[in-house]
């Protein structure tokens, strides 16, 4: 026999389902709104901390500790408002067990950190897109132009190539002494000087034939004995290295800080979500306890 023709008690499922969207929605926005406003006043606080005069600004570790620190922040004050308002602003489920009270009001608490971060990064969204296609343009820039490879590729259609290398060029061909016999068309030998640069930019190295033949030119263009037109040569290739390593350094440094920023980001997330679920399910108990005074009164 079954235990439902021995008790006469037959299980009914409810009807209603376990999701507020109500307290939860309510909660997301609540959040949203805070965390902008809290964002705006970080941004305006964090404007303060730098300056275009030199020894005037803040270090750049500073600023960066700062705006962490800041993100955390944000992220805990918003998800407890929002997660707070979701569990006081749900209504009361009768005949639930209160380990399952517990567990739901945790769930809305996480599902309105979520659908606040969601609408936060909706709102963000394009700021942050052109501000990182900025960087991201800046720095492909520097490294193009240091390097002078990045010519190579546009040199057929354009004259970019001859834009990347006509300062370096113009020093390899700069008279000792500035003469009317100076002054006479150097294109032929810029527009040669410049292949092999971009030929050497390509390699990694330019070759030691070239070398000589790029000293041999500079002697004759502008007057140097062999050794002096070497000397140049090789402080000007020196430099051009030096302005490779230094673009190369300066995007090494944004991948460093692009990562750290993306590990303190999803830090932070995950510092929002466990505040709102324990804000919910504070919030719900709290609300629970005050319906309970109320009937016994």
């Amino acid at each position: 026999m079954s235990l439902t023709s021995n008790t006469g008690v037959t299980p009914v499922e409810s009807s209603q389902t376990a999701m507020a969207w109500g307290p939860i929605i309510g909660g997301a926005v609540a959040a949203t709104g805070i965390t902008l406003i809290l964002l705006l006043l970080g941004s305006g606080f964090g404007l303060t901390m730098v300056s275009p005069w030199s020894g005037e600004s803040s270090s750049a570790a500073t600023v960066g500790v700062t705006a962490a620190i800041w993100l955390i922040v944000v992220q805990w004050l918003s998800s407890a408002l929002g997660g707070y308002l979701t569990g006081r602003l749900r209504t009361k489920w009768a005949a639930v067990h209160t380990d399952e009270v517990f567990f739901r009001d945790t769930a809305h608490g996480f599902l309105s950190w979520a659908l606040a971060t969601i609408l936060v990064m909706g709102f963000l969204a394009s700021s942050l897109t052109s501000l990182a296609g900025a960087g991201a343009s800046a720095v492909g820039s520097a490294v193009s132009t240091a390097t002078i490879a990045g010519a190579a590729s546009s040199a057929g259609s354009s004259g970019e190539s001859d834009l990347s290398t006509s300062y370096f060029t113009d020093m390899l061909l700069r008279p000792e002494r500035v003469t009317a016999e100076a002054r006479t068309d150097n294109a032929a030998a810029a527009s040669e000087v410049s292949r092999i640069l971009l030929q050497g930019a390509a390699a990694g190295e330019v070759a030691e034939p070239d070398r000589t033949y790029i000293a041999s030119v500079v002697a004759a263009r502008t007057g140097l004995n062999e050794q002096d037109a070497r000397a140049r040569v090789d402080t000007v290739l020196g430099q051009i290295e030096a302005a490779k390593v230094k673009a190369q350094e300066a995007a090494d440094t944004a991948r460093k800080a692009a990562a750290t920023t993306a590990l303190v980001g999803a830090v932070s997330l995950l510092v929002g979500a466990f505040i709102a679920s324990v804000a919910a399910a504070l919030g719900g108990r709290q609300r629970d306890e005050e319906e309970d005074l109320l009937l016994r009164r």
